[in-house]
């Protein structure tokens, strides 16, 4: 199938385009991605927002470049987002140690915070931050929304939702630690 009549599909919503796209560059982006990245799992991960993104894209794609390129391109923003997340995880972990303690506390299934406690600290924190914040991490977090779906209810861009959850989190963190474990 030739490239324009499948991104034609795709755009169209046609579930088997989409799948046939995910087969053909699979192979290859994911070459791409771990000449980047070490962990494959990371890897493979990537890999997945590449495809939303692409999806997500492909209407603004003119043909100037091939598919293929048009994808790398992607790749190479998904990675950069990567690494920056990850840098903003060990800044968050390395500034507010009392941070990783809570989200290990809050993940391990031996929890010693309650719950409901911790429910209750993590609502009062999103009370206390901008409207934009609190509610940007609702759609993520409560909500479970994925960036591209959380672009369109707030008619941004996915690089703007990445970009301001980023902030959000890092508001919340510094707010959720100075009034609750400090």
């Amino acid at each position: 199938m030739k490239e324009e009549k499948l991104i034609k599909k795709i755009i169209a919503g046609d579930q088997e385009a989409i799948k046939r796209l995910y087969q053909k560059y699979q192979s290859r982006l994911l070459n791409f991605i771990l000449q980047k990245v070490e962990r494959h799992e990371d890897a493979e991960e990537i890999l997945q927002d590449i495809m939303i993104s692409a999806i997500d894209y492909l209407p603004l794609f003119r043909g100037d470049s091939s598919l293929y390129t048009f994808l790398c391109s992607i790749a190479k923003h998904e990675i950069a987002d990567f690494y920056r997340k990850k840098k903003i995880k060990t800044f968050l972990f390395s500034h507010f140690p009392k941070l990783k303690y809570i989200v290990s506390q809050a993940l391990s299934p031996e929890r010693t915070l309650e719950k409901e406690e911790l429910k209750g600290e993590v609502i009062r924190t999103l009370r206390s931050l901008s409207e934009g914040y609190s509610r940007i991490l609702r759609l993520k977090y409560i909500d479970g929304l994925s960036y591209g779906e959380i672009a369109k209810k707030l008619k941004k861009s996915v690089k703007a939702v990445e970009s301001k959850l980023a902030r959000a989190r890092q508001a919340f963190a510094q707010v959720y630690l100075s009034s609750s474990y400090s």
